[in-house]
């Protein structure tokens, strides 16, 4: 296993205390983003009118979720006078002098009973013609919400692909002996605070629906596996078995979960119901087997083995069988994630010493390690593919990070004053 998840397993402490929190977390998170994508979107964001009266800017979050993407260069608007807010308004010479490809343009709107409309228009600059409009009702509380609504569709409107801005990711918090499973958006904000405690707290998952995590708590001073219902603080133990119960994972429909136990007093696969039950062996070695995540197709469960000497990757069947080796290069890899479209393998591999993050493409082989940094784990997928989330260490302190798949673009994520660990991106929000 990694060293780092060996020290997080290894934290044993007495004197349990944990509760549910309703409150946000005080310290939020600052971004750093170098690097820029292949092709770059050059779009202007007008502000809007009438958003001034909301807590937060709404243009200024959405031209942070485009900005940090590294797929869009933010294009001056200051000078533009007046603001336009209906295609119709727009004097495209004016925009193309500041080599503008993309303009977005709205309006925020007071209603009688007491919320807001915001209306934006997407414009391409170079045709001079509107290519999108948006609308959306909100309270404004829903500010940062709706800006990554809004983000998202321009992005897809855009690029093709869905936006990754609206949606969770979740992550270990460790300041002093407390743990926190925060959840919070996708840029690090609105954190959450799910469970406290002061016993460690590791492997959250996401639910495919996003309403539900998995993770391990070591509260009753043995790791048990616990499913956490999101919206209403609700938790079921699932796993409590003889020995170490561990490194859970959703099946893509949500009713299974592939687990590790010690039954036999190895590490080995098993399933089992998502609301708990009876377990069913996967597979039997004399080898250490752990970290399984499925495909996204349900069929394969990929997972960590040290079955041929090092940690490396397999993939077994669903519903049992022959392991068969999926990582060749190098004697340390581990920590398996396939990209939703399941034709990408992202793990943790072993470069002179230092853990950096890689990727695996299925089918032609080719391997790409993807970070420059020396202490990295637990790799997990945007839900469009396009950016993978991990833990590093940086000055003796834990930091969340990101880098594109390409390896262009890289973001990191600090939490002042504590260390983040095992993080996992969720899946896309459901329409409300």
């Amino acid at each position: 296993m990694h060293p780092l998840r060996k020290i997080l397993c290894a934290l044993f402490t007495l004197g349990l205390s944990w509760v549910l929190l309703a409150g946000p977390v005080q310290a939020q998170m600052t971004i750093e983003v170098t690097g820029a994508g292949a092709k770059q979107f050059p779009i202007a964001i007008t502000g809007f009118p009438g958003e001034a009266s909301l807590p937060e800017s709404l243009t200024a979050v959405i031209r942070a979720d485009l900005e940090r993407s590294g797929l869009f260069r933010i294009v001056d608007t200051a000078g533009i006078s007046p603001v336009p807010t209906e295609t119709s308004q727009v004097r495209f010479p004016e925009w193309r002098a500041r080599n503008a490809e993309f303009l977005a343009i709205g309006v925020v709107v007071p209603t009688a009973d007491g919320r807001l409309n915001v209306r934006a228009r997407l414009v391409d600059v170079v045709k001079g013609v509107e290519i999108g409009s948006f609308a959306y009702a909100m309270v404004p509380t829903l500010t940062r919400a709706t800006a990554h609504r809004l983000a998202d569709d321009v992005y897809e409107k855009i690029t093709g692909e869905k936006g990754f801005f609206n949606t969770k990711i979740a992550y270990v918090k460790k300041s002093g002996q407390r743990f926190d499973l925060i959840v919070a958006d996708a840029d690090g904000q609105n954190e959450q605070s799910a469970l406290t405690s002061r016993e460690p707290i590791i492997s959250p998952r996401w639910s495919p629906d996003g309403n539900r995590l998995v993770y391990v708590s070591f509260e009753n001073r043995k790791p048990q596996i616990w499913v956490h219902e999101i919206y209403t603080s609700r938790r079921t133990l699932v796993a409590n078995f003889r020995g170490s119960n561990s490194a859970p994972a959703w099946s893509p429909d949500g009713r299974e979960l592939a687990v590790v136990l010690t039954l036999t007093g190895q590490s080995q696969l098993y399933v089992l119901p998502a609301a708990g039950g009876e377990p069913r062996r996967l597979a039997t070695s004399n080898a250490i087997d752990t970290e399984p995540t499925y495909s996204p197709d349900g069929a394969s469960i990929f997972f960590t083995s040290d079955r041929g000497g090092g940690p490396q990757v397999y993939r077994i069947a669903a519903s049992g069988g022959e392991a068969r080796r999926v990582t060749f290069k190098g004697a340390y890899n581990a920590s398996p994630r396939l990209s939703p479209d399941g034709k990408t393998l992202a793990y943790i591999t072993r470069n002179s010493g230092l853990f950096q993050v890689a990727t695996l493409d299925l089918s032609n082989g080719q391997e790409l390690t993807l970070t420059d940094t020396v202490k990295d784990e637990s790799p997990s997928f945007s839900p469009n593919g396009r950016m993978i989330l991990y833990a590093t260490e940086l000055g003796g302190r834990g930091v969340l990070a990101a880098v594109s798949t390409d390896g262009r673009v890289k973001q990191r994520l600090s939490v002042s004053a504590a260390d983040a660990r095992e993080p996992a991106w969720g899946p896309f929000a459901r329409s409300p």
